[in-house]
């Protein structure tokens, strides 16, 4: 058994580029020390009912709590997949079976260190809640390590960024309203789909956002945007109270969406304009993604999401002076430390304000 383990030990620094003959007798010298016994690998009978009551309660737990829908469905998707391939009871789940869980999705599925640490918030979450609530003696998270994320310096639009993607807009105009206030209003791509008509201000320069953690605050329109915001509203025809709709026809139904476009005598990318294509709902956060990241190639503009918005806004406000205790309530963040994550302050930038005030 000492030396299978130590075979698969070597082969796996072997895939790494390392020199196995360098450490091989260093390895050997290590394991001398231990008695090496396999592991069980007999699948255990897992009672469903048993993890899904867990993870009932835990979710309700967090309901209470205040989570929002959003947060909610990411504890779920995430417990779900945890325990389907740990294939153990939520109670007999130990610190080795959420490492190897981790360490597979790194391995086998790619899963970078920013995926690796959505995953393992979830399950610690829920381990909390599980020996909080004295449903198990000992928290497994106890002994994983947090997954630390490299810290990449992201950068903000550059001016020129920003009027290659207008230009590339052209006369589409959703795309030019929903381009003007991720800009103006600095929101998070789940708060610009769940606005509301009713919930801008009659004059179109202020709305009223739902944010992280079920709390309001209240985001700004500029003059521009506002130009957009009216022309697109005094072009809406339907009942949806929603400011950005979802169309009613879905990908197999492509020859459906033809025919009422063209009966109606509209371009494609003005379907909105014909209200039986209007559905009920609002676009949800991949669609607008997926609206933002097809502008960006036809602008030449790389890395264009909706949450750079926000770093640009933020950057701008500050470079032209704003405080930034007050570009860190525009963006509706708890403490200053989120805000200057956000911000992108050049060392010319930082060497020319050192001389004005120090």
């Amino acid at each position: 058994m000492r030396d299978e383990l130590l075979q698969k030990i070597l082969v796996a620094l072997q895939s790494e580029g390392i020199d196995i003959e360098r450490v091989k007798s260093k390895l050997i010298i290590a394991m001398d020390g231990y008695e090496i016994t396999s592991r069980c690998t007999e699948v255990a009978v897992v009672d469903e009912d048993d993890t899904e009551k867990y993870i009932r309660l835990f979710l309700m737990n967090k309901r209470v709590a205040g989570r929002t829908e959003n947060t909610l469905h990411t504890y779920r998707q995430t417990l779900d997949m945890f325990f389907r391939e740990c294939r153990k009871s939520p109670l007999e789940v130990t610190a080795d079976d959420i490492k190897m869980f981790l360490a597979i999705k790194e391995v086998r599925d790619n899963a970078s260190k920013n995926y690796l640490k959505d995953l393992q918030r979830p399950i610690g979450s829920f381990y909390t809640w599980m020996h909080k609530e004295e449903h198990i003696a000992r928290n497994p998270m106890y002994k994983v390590e947090n997954i630390n994320v490299p810290k990449v310096k992201r950068k903000a639009f550059s001016e020129q960024d920003i009027e290659k993607m207008r230009m590339a807009i052209g006369d589409n105009l959703r795309v030019m309203c929903m381009f003007e206030l991720l800009l103006s209003t600095w929101c998070r791509a789940s708060e610009i789909c769940q606005i509301k008509i009713s919930e801008i201000s009659e004059d179109r320069g202020r709305v009223t956002i739902h944010g992280k953690g079920q709390k309001d605050r209240i985001c700004y329109i500029n003059e521009r945007a506002k130009i957009y915001l009216n022309k697109y509203l005094a072009e809406r025809k339907d009942n949806n109270p929603y400011l950005f709709t979802n169309c009613t026809t879905g990908i197999g139904q492509v020859k459906e969406f033809y025919e009422k476009v063209h009966k109606a005598k509209v371009k494609q990318k003005d379907w909105w304009k014909v209200p039986d294509l209007v559905a009920d709902s609002h676009i949800d956060k991949s669609c607008l993604e997926t609206q933002v990241r097809k502008l960006g190639k036809e602008a030449g503009v790389e890395k264009v999401h909706p949450h750079r918005f926000r770093r640009t806004g933020a950057t701008f406000a500050l470079r032209r002076g704003m405080p930034i205790e007050q570009v860190s309530k525009l963006l509706g963040h708890e403490s200053i430390q989120t805000t200057q994550i956000y911000l992108d302050i050049s060392e010319n930038e930082l060497e020319q304000s050192h001389k004005k005030y120090v």
